[in-house]
């Protein structure tokens, strides 16, 4: 039974508020009960000739305020939701749950959620177990059936992925899990993006052993992603994509942030109306972009809007050298044009302003680039020479271009990567070939090795290697007739390359083809900075590790436990769970791992076309709310009103002020702990400190005296917290945290036992302080006095040490009783464990304790009476050294003798002590509990 926006769970119990006008009769004949007065007997006098009235009905307001009370209750027992929601399909054998938790869903998560467990709410009343499947997960996880509470559990700790999601594989398994409970239902919750596979994967899904359809994407496929971030000559380019079918022009922002998380730039892409691509440039100096780390699209909140950054996507400085004089009448004849051109869109390139290699080559080292390219130079400076081949080991890239002059110039083992014959190699010469030759390979070994081999490229003049056993190892290019065109080596942390022709079109036409662009690229990615990683082909072919993830949210996080070791590639990798999108690496070099590539695209999940039955359903948290625990409050609310009510017209407010009071204020505490917080202290009862006397009394607290001395009062704390700890363990008692006092100035009946560690170099109390001790003594405090010093002479002993100097002094000034060692018949020994003696840290001192001068044991009684509480108790065995314990509940001082059970026994006194200081007689009554029942014949 529903009507909107209100609908009821149990609708048959409203039928109860019918019986509301017999209540009402009821209620008008049972009138309140009559005020009872009480007059002193002159005013008795003075009213005789009243006549006495009673009232014959209940009054119309209270009558209503009942009737009003009754209705909530029925009202609530018929189980009333507001803005009720409609039962979703989950029925037949079983619901099938597959939800898409790849990085897609991040965004939305929490409605999915709330989605799904409407489905599995709705599955469990009709008794259905539930299938639930992510796609985003290991290919071996359980998928059930399960019953709805598990379900819900493992709703409930999924979570979204930074990956794609894997359709085909998980709805197979699905489909097979349904063989065995054909007519199930089927939701799939999806993430609104198509996929590869997902016709295949619906169609076996859903064609067998499904009976229907419950479909839920999202209104709108809203997500933006970041397919391309490319370091150009005048700034980042950024490239984004959002899915098609929204004519609206949009704009984003996009930031880009260093290793460190700060934001160092900004910038604006615009989508065009009806466009699905946008494109922006972030105009920042060169040295400001080498800092970015990753760059992420504002208000995305997931994985594909994120782009994460390597050496690859850092513009290298590269300088140029050659000693050939330009000709303006003729610049294609320039070694170094064609160079120029290849290297512009993805460098920046920086020239000598002097021809003189000694100058020239320092003017270059001074700019720290990261590459050199010489062309067709002959021999180096000595002069310069060193710092030359320094920069190198240090992890320069140089890259040399044969020609007239180097040819001429002889070997340096130190600026080339092979040894070279000398002269040239030319069509017709001494050393010749009838044809020009073509290139063949790119060697496996080199940065070349994924590039294909360009077949109109021919070489007509060359300088040649000489044959040596490493030739092949440094061979990046050959020609058809086997000897290189491009050699190059690792020279420590640095990299020599040579190309065996001249950077312009004389010798060959390699530097008026594409492929020379690219190769030129390839060795610019392998250059780094000075003291950066390198990435050669060693370390390309070699795993990474792991070191810095993209969360499916977008956040940069460690890496997760799933997450496995990256074999770089040349092409684009795929994003799985053991390789999430992130960097992998270390601190010296990373690999950027990104989920979106430049060829990604975002296409909208269509609906399959299916016989089935189909519901669908959006994405949406579940707004109903049940009114029945705010029904049950009000009426409750009302029920205080009405007991008030009932007081107020009995006289209770107005005949006794101060018990109507103290009900009132009962009355007002039970409403305040029923419906909230509620403070009912006037503002002219507080005083200063009030509060902490409370938070004081609160719970029991052992105090411990502060001496001034950091290491003793360290102890007394960690002692008393000791205590603490066992007696919550071993008894009912538990205290509130150990307190520590100052007895110059603050409150001490608050405690029942203060612990006071004697240490003769803390400043001696003053008389007004001892007098305050003097006065808690008196008041049935007691206070525990440890010398740690293992005395066991007596106070009064000749020898003494300073502890017990000290404490004589202090004694000298207090009201001390008579002492005497704790008895083998004293409660102490009995109120909690039965105990010999009380040790602590050391175990040769007796506890002291008031003497019991009056008391008696006769008729061998298991402990004396007339035992009272000792105001007083000195012992020398340090028990707060044995009680002391650490953060992990670890001893802190070691006992002496080092036996485990002093330490326990040592607790135990503690209890003993804390029971007798809180029962007194109480525990001597209850061990004479046997003997008293034997007197009576129990």
């Amino acid at each position: 039974m529903s009507w909107l926006p209100l609908s009821f769970g149990a609708p048959m119990v409203l039928w109860g508020l019918l019986a509301l006008p017999v209540i009402w009769y009821l209620l008008r004949l049972t009138p309140p009960r009559p005020r009872t007065e009480v007059f002193p007997p002159l005013r008795i006098l003075a009213r005789v000739l009243r006549r006495e009235e009673t009232p014959h009905q209940s009054p119309w307001w209270l009558t209503l305020l009942r009737l009003l009370m009754a209705a909530l209750v029925v009202t609530a027992l018929a189980e009333p939701i507001f803005n009720p929601r409609e039962k979703l399909p989950a029925e037949g054998s079983a619901l099938a749950l597959v939800i898409d938790n790849d990085w897609a869903s991040a965004a939305d998560w929490g409605k999915r959620v709330a989605t799904a467990e409407r489905l599995i709410a709705d599955a469990g009343s009709n008794g259905v177990p539930v299938v639930i499947a992510f796609t985003a997960e290991k290919p071996n996880a359980e998928i059930g059936p399960f019953d709805a509470s598990a379900a819900l559990d493992r709703l409930r700790a999924a979570k979204p992925r930074p990956i794609p999601t894997d359709r085909p594989a998980v709805y197979a398994r699905v489909a097979a899990t349904l063989e065995r409970l054909p007519g199930a239902s089927v939701a799939v919750l999806a993430d609104g993006l198509a996929a590869t596979g997902d016709e295949a994967a619906f169609k076996t899904l859903l064609e067998r052993n499904a009976a229907r359809l419950v479909w839920a994407t999202s209104d709108r496929l809203s997500l933006t992603g970041l397919t391309g971030a490319d370091n150009q000559v005048d700034g980042f380019t950024l490239t984004a994509i959002r899915a098609p079918g929204d004519p609206a022009p949009a704009q984003i922002t996009a930031g880009a942030f260093d290793d460190k998380g700060r934001r160092i730039a900004d910038a604006t892409l615009t989508f065009a109306p009806g466009q699905t691509t946008a494109t922006g440039t972030m105009k920042v100096p060169f040295e400001l972009r080498n800092d970015f780390a990753s760059i992420a699209l504002d208000g995305e909140h997931q994985a594909g809007a994120v782009r994460v950054l390597d050496e690859s996507s850092k513009r290298r400085r590269v300088g140029l050298l050659s000693q050939a004089e330009a000709d303006q009448a003729q610049p294609l004849l320039s070694p170094l044009y064609y160079i120029r051109r290849a290297l512009q869109p993805f460098a920046d390139l920086v020239e000598p302003s002097s021809a003189d290699l000694a100058d020239a080559i320092p003017q270059l080292l001074d700019q720290k680039p990261a590459m050199i390219i010489m062309a067709d130079v002959g021999t180096i400076p000595a002069q310069v020479r060193q710092r030359l081949v320094d920069w190198v080991n240090n992890g320069g890239t140089l890259v040399r271009f044969a020609g007239s002059r180097l040819a001429a110039a002889g070997n340096d083992d130190d600026l080339l990567p092979v040894r070279l014959r000398s002269g040239e190699r030319a069509l017709g010469g001494a050393l010749s070939w009838t044809t020009p030759q073509p290139v063949t390979e790119f060697l496996k070994n080199g940065p070349f090795a994924d590039l294909a081999p360009p077949t109109e490229v021919t070489v007509s003049r060359q300088v040649l290697a000489e044959p040596t056993p490493d030739i092949v190892e440094r061979t990046w290019a050959t020609l058809a007739d086997g000897t290189p065109l491009v050699t190059g080596m690792k020279k420590d942390k640095g990299t020599l390359a040579l190309f065996h022709v001249t950077p312009e079109a004389t010798w060959s036409n390699l530097p008026i083809s594409g492929s020379f662009v690219e190769m030129l690229r390839r060795i610019v990615q392998l250059s780094r900075n000075q003291g950066a990683a390198v990435a050669n082909a060693e370390a390309a072919a070699a795993s990474l590790a792991p070191y810095r993830m993209i969360g499916a949210d977008g956040a940069l996080v460690p890496p997760t436990p799933d997450a496995r070791p990256l074999v770089p590639a040349a092409g684009p990798l795929p994003v799985t769970l053991e390789n999430p999108p992130g960097v992998y690496g270390s601190e010296t070099g990373v690999f950027a791992h990104n989920l979106l590539n430049a060829s990604s695209t975002f296409t909208p999940l269509a609906r399959p076309q299916v016989s089935l039955p189909v519901t669908a359903i959006p994405y949406a948290f579940d707004e109903s709310e049940n009114l029945k625990g705010p029904l049950v409050t009000l009426a409750l609310l009302l029920m205080v009103l009405d007991t008030l009510a009932v007081f107020w017209m009995g006289g209770l407010f107005s005949r006794r002020p101060r018990r109507a009071a103290a009900t009132a204020a009962a009355l007002l505490i039970v409403f305040g702990g029923l419906f909230g917080h509620a403070d009912f202290a006037r503002a002219d009862d507080s005083k200063p400190g009030d509060s902490q006397a409370i938070e004081d009394i609160s719970k029991t607290r052992i105090a411990y005296v502060i001496t001034g001395e950091p290491g003793v009062d360290s102890i007394s704390r960690a002692g008393l917290e000791g205590l603490t700890r066992f007696l919550i363990e071993k008894t009912a008692l538990e205290p509130g945290p150990p307190a520590g006092v100052d007895i110059s100035k603050d409150e001490l009946t608050f405690y029942p036992l203060i612990y006071w560690p004697i240490d003769a170099t803390a400043p001696m109390p003053s008389e007004a302080a001892i007098a305050r001790i003097d006065a808690y003594m008196q008041q049935g405090g007691t206070v525990l006095f440890d010398t740690r010093d293992q005395f066991s002479n007596g106070i009064g002993a000749g020898s003494a040490s300073p502890a017990t100097e000290r404490l004589r002094d202090i004694l000298g000034n207090l009201n001390v009783p008579p002492l005497e060692p704790v008895p083998s018949d004293h409660v102490l020994t009995k109120s909690f464990f039965i105990l010999p003696e009380f040790p602590g840290r050391f175990n040769g001192s007796p506890l002291w304790v008031e003497a019991s001068l009056d008391a008696s044991n006769t008729e061998n009684r298991p402990v004396r009476t007339g035992d009272g509480v000792s105001p007083i108790m000195i012992t020398g065995n340090d028990f707060a050294g044995a009680w002391a314990v650490d953060e992990n509940g670890d001893p802190m001082l070691p006992t002496v003798p080092p036996d485990p059970m002093q330490r326990v026994y040592a607790l135990r006194a503690g209890v003993n002590i804390m029971m007798y200081m809180l029962t007194g007689n109480y525990k001597s009554d209850q061990v004479h509990v046997p003997v008293l029942l034997e007197r009576l014949g129990q």
